[in-house]
Order: C-alpha cells, then structure tokens, then sequence
C-alpha cells in the first residue's frame, strides 16, 4: 500500500500481560506459603508453557482468562514429574526454572521446541553447578535436551556474571532461595529487575501476596511502531509496565524525536505502570549502544524497523546478545528489511540501517524462522509497502502476542489478507 493510501490508526487498547513478570508470578506464586492471586497474566505460549511445568511437578493452578489463583506449596513443596518438562520455545521457563531445580533433591529432564534446543544454556549452567546442580546430560555440553539433578541445601555464591542478563541473574537468584548463606549477583550494566521486585514485594521465603502484571511494553512496543510508520496516528495503550530497566525502547524513540506521552501513572508490587499515547511524527536517525543496549534489547529489532524510514542512518551496537536469542535477530532483522529495499549493513555487535523517509518500498519476503519479534516487524513494515508482502512463520507470534493482528486491526490497520501472513 503506498503512503497516500494508508489509513491513519486511531484509538485506544491494552495489550496482554507482560511475559516476564508473568513468568516470575507463576514461578514465585508456587513457591509461596499459600494462594497466590495473580491478574492481568498474559495468555501467550511462553506464559503457559511454565504453567505447565509447575503443574507437572505438583502446583495446583486455576486459569480463567488473565487471571490465575497459584496454590502454592512452599519452598519444600514441588515434586518429581513423571515426564520431560517442555518448554516450548520460551527460554526464560528453562532458564530460570533451572535455578528452581537446581534446589530440588530429584532429577529432572528439560526439553524444549527446535529453536529453544539451538539457544545455549551453559552460561546459566556455569553458576548453577558452582551451587551444586549436577548436570547428567546436555547436547554438546549446552543444548537442550537437559538431564539434571538438584540438591539441597545448596550453595551460596558471589557470581560475576561476564554479560548483563536478566535470566542469568535470574537464576541464580531463585537458586539462592534453597542456599545456605547470602547468595550475591555482580553484573557489567543493570539488566532487567523483575526477580528483584517481586521478591521484595513477596519476601524470603515467598509469602502469599497478590500480583498484578502489568501490560507488557516489548508489546505494546509493535503497536507504538505502528503508529509511528503511518502517517495520521494517534493510539493510546492502557497500563503498560514502565519499569525503568525496560523502558530503553523508549529513551531510543526520544532520541529518533517520536512523540510519546505518559498517563495516569500507578505502582503494583513493585512494578509501575502507565498508559502510553503515541502520535505519528517524523523521525531521526540516531546511535544506540552500551547501557541502553542493554535496557532495549528485545526491542531493537523494532527499532531497525523505524529506522527504515527515519531520516538519515541509525547505528545498533553493543548488542551480540541479539544473536542467541529465538534466532539469529541481527542477521534476521537485516535479511527482512533489506527485503523491502532498505539497505542495511550487519555487523558482529549490531547494524546499521540507512534510513530514508522518502523510498519507495517494495513487497517483501519475511522468513521469521520461528522468531515472534521478526514477524512482528515485517507485518509492520507491510503497513506501508506496496501489496504483495508474504510473512512465514507468523504462528510464531501466539508465543508471546496471540491478539496482535486483532489490536492491529482494532485501531484500524489494513493487513496483509490470508494467505500472506503463513
């Protein structure tokens, strides 16, 4: 569709959960000491992919829609499973419940869908096994499938962690519940602290407290680029977590000069939230590194996406960390833009998009490869192609965002038709 063609989105909307707070709600709740009421709990895969895993290993969980009542069964509680515990494709269910298993006295094997089994595990393992979970089995020493036992109690450790990871950190900080002594996580640059609030808010050993999840910002980030790609905009999206180690997306759009306001302010458990009104204005070219890398990273494959048609060329550096995620996101992200006409030049830690906001587009060919993030970014960029843009593996998006097409639409977006988004 050209640019005289668009539609201008218009309105109001709340996107689901966010999924890393809702994983820590689950996994926190069936640690508690009682129920544990948890609302706003996103309804994607990755969410019910550790609700299953804690069922399987003996915690009672009552769904109905976003809200779930957790019945924990305390630090002592969790049992043996009878089977492999899947973890689909969500790499923060395996990571951080392997700092839960690292506590429990039984073995345990983990598997995960093709692309989780392509994401290494040594680096929580490293940590983990300095506390004393053993490692039976593991593909290559790294991959899943993962046979591992537990002990307890455990170790206490001061870790250096060599990058700043939230699951990382994560991890080890669920592992130190079942340790004897003070368990410490040093890292490079701040990554991001849900663990830490939640166990503020819930203590040591978790007591049973309500949770409220607030909206999730890297979603809400792909409706905010798609009112800031079509011209005429104006959405607001309703209770959005502004947690200030997440919310690099939008010190990055700032910086290209997009017009981002916040509402209505609040603070749950922790956690603050506001809602978030975006306008279409134009944008700028502008260098993103280091720290704020870091803060944005599931977002910057968004970001080179706005790139594409801001005026004058934006630099992603600092971010490898990119290239181990549901895929390879530098290569993917460049391989999708540059199939509608943008040039992009990749490079080891990043990218750089020359952006302009006067090229002609063409239809492109999106292979996401498994990756919700990459899909994300070429139904958005098929917003204001010509028609013709064909999206494989779009599936991949009910991981993390199952109504994004339906909010897309909701606002008024004109999507590619049927057979176009496989």
């Amino acid at each position: 569709m050209q640019a005289g063609e668009m539609t201008p989105l218009r309105g109001e909307l709340r996107v689901p959960g966010d999924k890393s707070i809702g994983h820590r709600s689950l996994m926190l709740g069936a640690l508690a000491d009682g129920i544990v009421e948890v609302s706003g709990l996103g309804t994607g895969e990755d969410n019910r992919a550790t609700q299953a895993l804690l069922e399987a290993m003996g915690v009672r969980i009552e769904r109905s829609g976003t809200d779930a009542r957790v019945h924990g069964v305390g630090l002592d509680g969790l049992r043996p499973p009878e089977g492999a515990l899947d973890c689909g494709n969500s790499g923060t269910t395996m990571r951080l419940m392997l700092g839960i298993l690292a506590g429990q006295p039984f073995e345990v094997t983990l598997i995960g869908d093709a692309s989780l089994s392509r994401r290494p595990m040594r680096r929580v393992l490293d940590p983990l096994t300095r506390m004393g979970l053993t490692v039976l089995d593991a593909r290559e020493g790294t991959f899943a499938p993962l046979r591992v036992r537990g002990r307890r109690p455990l170790s206490a450790i001061a870790y250096d962690s060599p990058i700043a990871s939230a699951q990382i950190k994560s991890a080890v900080m669920l592992a130190g519940l079942f340790a004897e002594g003070e368990t410490v996580v040093r890292e490079p640059a701040p990554s991001r602290d849900h663990t830490e609030r939640m166990l503020a808010w819930l203590g040591r050993p978790p007591r049973a407290r309500p949770i409220r999840v607030p909206g999730d910002l890297s979603s809400a980030a792909f409706l905010m680029g798609a009112a800031l790609l079509v011209p005429g905009s104006d959405i607001t999206i309703a209770g959005v977590g502004t947690n200030p180690t997440r919310t690099g997306f939008l010190d990055v759009l700032d910086a290209m000069g997009a017009s981002v306001e916040r509402r209505a302010p609040r603070e749950d458990n922790g956690e603050p939230s506001c809602d978030l009104v975006v306008r279409h204005r134009p944008l700028r070219g502008t260098t993103v590194g280091g720290e704020l890398s870091v803060r944005a990273i599931d977002e910057l494959p968004l970001v080179a996406t706005l790139a594409a048609i801001a005026e004058g060329p934006t630099r992603i550096r600092d971010a490898e960390e990119l290239r181990v995620k549901e895929s390879d996101r530098i290569a993917r992200t460049a391989q999708m833009l540059r199939s509608f006409g943008v040039p992009v030049d990749e490079h080891p830690d990043g990218m750089t998009i020359h952006g302009d906001p006067e090229r002609a587009l063409r239809a492109g060919r999106v292979d996401a490869h498994g990756d919700h993030r990459i899909a994300m970014c070429g139904t958005l960029m098929a917003l204001i192609a010509p028609p013709g843009t064909r999206i494989e593996g779009g599936e991949s998006i009910a991981s993390s965002f199952p109504s994004f097409h339906a909010s897309l639409e909701a606002v008024g977006a004109r999507l590619p038709g049927g057979g176009d988004l496989e």
